[in-house]
């Protein structure tokens, strides 16, 4: 309670705690109580005045006052000082020793009173407080600040927040992915929520995974599972659709495709063919399908030869769908280091009417070359491919599974690397982080043509709107991240290259886009074993970077290890794989080389 005078505002003072009387603790409360009770020496004591009132709050005393009789005072049970036109809103009775008292009442002392004067004393704030103090401010409408607290990276961490809780769309915001549903970055608030019957009761029914956590495949030493930071880099396919690429797909107008009747799949053609310079366009549901499409398109007839790179996708990666499927005879012709290959030995390949071999009829290309360390193809290189398949009267296909990868790497607009291409596929769902889907790009004539193709494949979708309105808003928002993704790549390059290891090498001036190779000695550590070591976590590890680290890359050969950044890779990823690295390189390196050999 607040004892104050009934006076101005600036002399009230703010009256807490009762004068200690002389008799002890069992006395004080024979005062407080109004009645006679025996002090620790067996006397009694008189009561002096039955308004008395306990200390409480933790204030300490500070100076005694004396309040003169007849004097009005007031009571409030807020701290603070009122005039005489003030006070406070609440009207309850209370039960203050004894006296019942109305808030806001003013009473007469009827005797004098000894009462002491305090001042709260300052509390040290716990390091929670002091973190929930450093906030940013943000200034809304009128003169008041509004207080709001960013999202903080380490919040994942804590129990409570585990299992529901991700980032919002802007740094003051986080999202709970089981009530789906946008709230302050508070860590307040955010407990607050986790604590309210209506999430408890959802978080009972659904079971989500933490944002970083893994549960059952990774442990430590002793077999504990553990939460650790995950960074994913075996392919730019492992991305998953965030939530404003969700929200556009729930937005979607659909329509049925097999009538050309779905619009948002009608505008995402139209898109993507003037973004390459084509009449046309073509919606199909996998890069695969879409480079199938294509070859068979391009070889109606029966007896053709298709010319493919012997590291291009779609000679080792289609299990061969283009004789499987398409009857179609492919001859692979060596690729060199930056994804090209000879020209000379192109047109010693050619073959036209004769009747031994078959009709070489089209020439495939990829741009940019995955098993080449993601390359983009040299524009000079590409003008010449152009002019010599004009020459022999060749067609010209272009895999553009990562076409606008190369678009950024080089400068230029993807039109013109495609210019004097008869077909394209451009696949959505690799660095653009579409969930699915790809295009066949080409003249009109063609895509009439590509049509039959799709339906004889199955590559007919119905209401697939929604799959179309994810490649709208990558081509819209993702593409201007590509940039950053390679910077990424590099990045993570740099830092095996400052160990100077002999283990697991890199060369920086492979690096163009996203794609990355890490090359191993094979003595010490092959491809594949340098893969499981990046996905454990060992107790010596923890202790000596503090952080546990979980990174997956991909073994490609025997000494080759590739690794593939994207849009959800950010600098704190980059920083971890970083460390994670090497930690593992340092390792390898201080193995003896006799027990180690492969």
């Amino acid at each position: 309670m607040y004892w104050s005078k009934r006076k101005k505002s600036s002399d009230v003072p703010q009256l807490m705690d009762v004068f200690e009387s002389e008799h002890g603790q069992q006395g004080r409360r024979s005062h407080l109580l109004g009645d006679e009770r025996p002090n620790e020496e067996g006397e009694t004591s008189q009561p002096q005045h039955s308004s008395n009132i306990k200390a409480e709050r933790g204030l300490t005393p500070k100076k005694k006052m004396k309040i003169e009789k007849d004097t009005p005072i007031i009571i409030s049970e807020k701290p603070g000082l009122f005039s005489d036109d003030e006070c406070p809103e609440e009207s309850h009775n209370l039960q203050v020793q004894g006296l019942n008292i109305t808030v806001g009442e003013v009473r007469t002392v009827s005797s004098e009173l000894i009462l002491s004067l305090d001042e709260p004393t300052v509390k040290e704030p716990s390091q929670e407080e002091m973190e929930e103090e450093e906030m940013d401010t943000k200034f809304l409408s009128g003169d008041k600040k509004k207080y709001v607290q960013k999202f903080r990276q380490f919040w994942f961490k804590i129990p409570e927040f585990q299992g529901w809780l991700a980032e919002g769309d802007s740094p003051y915001k986080a999202f709970c992915t089981v009530c789906n549903r946008d709230m302050r970055a508070g860590k307040s608030e955010l407990q607050r929520h986790c604590k309210g019957a209506k999430h408890i009761k959802l978080m009972a029914k659904h079971q989500p995974l933490a944002p970083i956590s893994l549960s059952e495949d990774i442990t430590t030493e002793a077999g504990l599972p553990q939460s650790v930071t995950f960074v994913d880099l075996r392919s730019d396919t492992v991305t998953r659709p965030s939530r404003a690429m969700k929200n556009a797909m729930l937005e979607a107008a659909v329509g049925d495709d097999a009538f050309s009747e779905d619009p948002t799949v009608n505008s995402l053609e139209k898109k993507v063919a003037d973004m390459l310079g084509k009449e046309a366009a073509l919606f199909v549901p996998s890069g695969t399908m879409a480079n199938l499409v294509c070859v068979l398109t391009h070889c109606w007839g029966r007896g053709s030869e298709v010319i493919v790179g012997d590291e291009s996708y779609m000679y080792q990666k289609m299990q061969g769908g283009i004789a499987q499927v398409g009857s179609v005879h492919h001859r692979i012709i060596k690729n060199l280091p930056d994804g090209t290959f000879s020209l000379d030995e192109l047109r010693s390949f050619f073959q036209d009417i004769d009747t031994i071999c078959p009709t070489t009829t089209l020439v495939c290309i990829e741009n940019t070359h995955n098993r080449m360390g993601g390359k983009a193809l040299p524009l000079s290189w590409l003008d010449e491919l152009s002019a010599i398949c004009e020459e022999l009267n060749l067609l010209l296909h272009a895999d553009g599974a990562r076409l606008i990868n190369a678009s950024v790497a080089l400068g230029v607009p993807p039109s013109r690397l495609v210019a004097r291409c008869h077909s394209v596929s451009l696949c959505l769902n690799k660095g653009l982080g579409a969930p699915m889907g790809s295009l066949v790009v080409g003249t009109q004539e063609f895509i009439t043509r590509a049509a039959k193709i799709r339906k004889m494949l199955g590559g007919v979708l119905h209401q697939c709107g929604m799959i179309a309105a994810a490649g709208i808003y990558a081509l819209d928002n993702i593409v201007s991240q590509l940039s950053a993704d390679h910077n990424h790549a590099r990045a993570i390059a740099h830092s095996v290259l400052e160990e100077h290891s002999s283990s697991v090498t890199v060369d920086m001036k492979a690096f163009q886009t996203n794609i990355g190779f890490l090359h191993c000695d094979n003595i010490r550590v092959d491809a594949k074993k340098l893969c499981q070591r990046l996905q454990m976590v060992t107790d010596s590890e923890e202790q000596e970077i503090e952080e546990k680290i979980i990174v997956m890359m991909l073994p490609i050969t025997d000494t080759v290890v590739r690794f593939m950044t994207h849009h959800e890779v950010k600098k704190d990823h980059v920083k971890a794989v970083a460390k994670k690295l090497k930690y593992v390189i340092q390792e390898f390196d201080n193995m003896m080389f006799d027990h180690y050999k492969v």
